[in-house]
Formats: structure tokens, C-alpha cells, sequence
């Protein structure tokens, strides 16, 4: 089963660059996945402050340029998972954000998994 994962955390982060340990570690992490089958894709965000919203409500569309202060987290990157059962991809999550602790330790975030909606898979 597919699962999409992000990673959500303050926007502070956003304002130097990670530290070199985790970007290579980070590196190693995403190739070895990509070998092994359990990670489909990934990729980063850049700063809300280049993003939009498009916000439906009361029969309106509205449309907001960032950045998002009002918001305490943003969602900072995302994978899709390819893994055999909800246990796995926990381990994979769980391995991505021991790498945060590891080489970045006053890092402050939640990385989310969701099923991801297949045909033939009811939600």
C-alpha cells in the first residue's frame, strides 16, 4: 500500500539551511529507499512566503499569497511510501525523524502518514 508522508514543522527552520549531517545523511537515507522499493518519491518545499492558498468558503474563492504567518507549522516536505503494512510505514517515519534527532537536535517536528487512496481500496 502507497502512503503519503510529510513532514510538518515551524517555518523558523526555513531560515538557515539544515546542518550538512543530516542533508547527507538524509541523502543516504532517500537512495537506500528508493534501492529497497519502500520509498516512491520525495521532495521538499520552499518557504510559505513563495506559496498561495485557494480557499473555498461561503461560495467564495479566495486566493491568498504567503507567507502564512498565522500559521505555527507548514508542511515542509513530502514522501510517498511504498510499504507493506501500516507497521512498515511507521518504521519508515520513525527512521526519518531519528535522523532529525540525531544530526539536528533542537529540531521541533511531526512527520504525518496517511494512506494514500488506490482503485479497488476502499477508504
Amino acid at each position: 500500500m502507497k502512503y503519503l508522508s510529510f513532514i510538518r514543522h515551524s517555518e523558523k527552520y526555513r531560515e538557515t539551511a539544515p546542518p550538512p549531517a543530516l542533508m547527507a545523511a538524509m541523502g543516504e537515507f532517500v537512495q537506500r529507499s528508493l534501492r529497497d522499493g519502500t520509498l516512491v518519491e520525495t521532495g521538499g518545499l520552499l518557504p510559505s512566503k513563495d506559496g498561495l492558498r485557494v480557499r473555498l468558503a461561503g461560495g467564495k474563492i479566495n486566493v491568498t499569497d504567503g507567507p502564512f504567518t498565522e500559521s505555527k507549522e507548514i508542511i515542509g516536505g513530502w514522501a510517498i511510501l511504498n510499504a507493506s503494512s501500516k507497521a512498515e510505514a511507521v518504521r519508515i517515519a520513525t527512521e526519518f525523524m531519528e535522523l532529525h534527532r540525531k544530526h539536528w537536535p533542537e529540531f521541533e517536528g511531526e512527520s504525518e502518514v496517511r494512506p494514500m487512496f488506490e482503485p479497488g481500496i476502499a477508504p
